[in-house]
């Protein structure tokens, strides 16, 4: 073996070494969280939380899943809960409280992430069960009109007014 190969081989492997070592070698940073933190993380959390369980209970209702005797009572204790949380998130972060109470601010958060606050029943179209059966029963005649079968060669749907096959070229007769 050449003394260059060799001298090659002992850089290559002592970089690597130098690299495989370096974080053990670098000081620790001190990435501690404090209590306070961990707390406001967990308290943002549960807001989350709770926020999407009222949009969904909100969501459920509006679908009649929910009866209408048990809505205002899990309503009521999903929005007590939440304006708890807020009233101790307020404890660690008293600059963001203002004067409104928190049963409002939790009732504002989920007006403002509410994906479909459009949708309501009486915004809906009622549509009949006749008026769906004849819309049904004219798209079909449409299609009918206007399909004439299939491609021979490679079994793609082709229209009347085709010649050609518009997928593979085939000569439909």
């Amino acid at each position: 073996m050449d003394i260059g190969a060799i001298f090659l081989l002992l850089s290559v492997c002592l970089l690597t070494g130098l690299f495989v070592s370096r974080p053990f070698m670098q000081r620790r940073r001190n990435v501690a969280v404090s209590v306070d933190d961990q707390k406001i993380s967990s308290l943002l959390a549960e807001r989350d939380r709770l926020i999407t369980a009222l949009q969904e209970l909100d969501f459920d209702h509006i679908l009649g899943k929910i009866p209408a005797q048990d809505y205002p009572g899990m309503r009521l204790e999903l929005l007590m809960r939440a304006s708890d949380v807020l009233r101790h998130l307020d404890e660690f972060q008293p600059q963001q409280a203002d004067s409104n109470d928190a049963e409002s601010r939790v009732e504002a958060a989920i007006a403002s992430r509410r994906a479909d606050a459009a949708i309501q029943k009486t915004e809906k179209p009622e549509i009949l069960d006749d008026d769906l059966e004849e819309l049904v029963a004219a798209r079909r005649a449409a299609r009918k009109e206007k399909s004439s079968g299939f491609c021979p060669k490679c079994g793609k749907p082709v229209l009347r007014s085709d010649r050609f096959c518009p997928h593979c070229g085939k000569s439909i007769n």
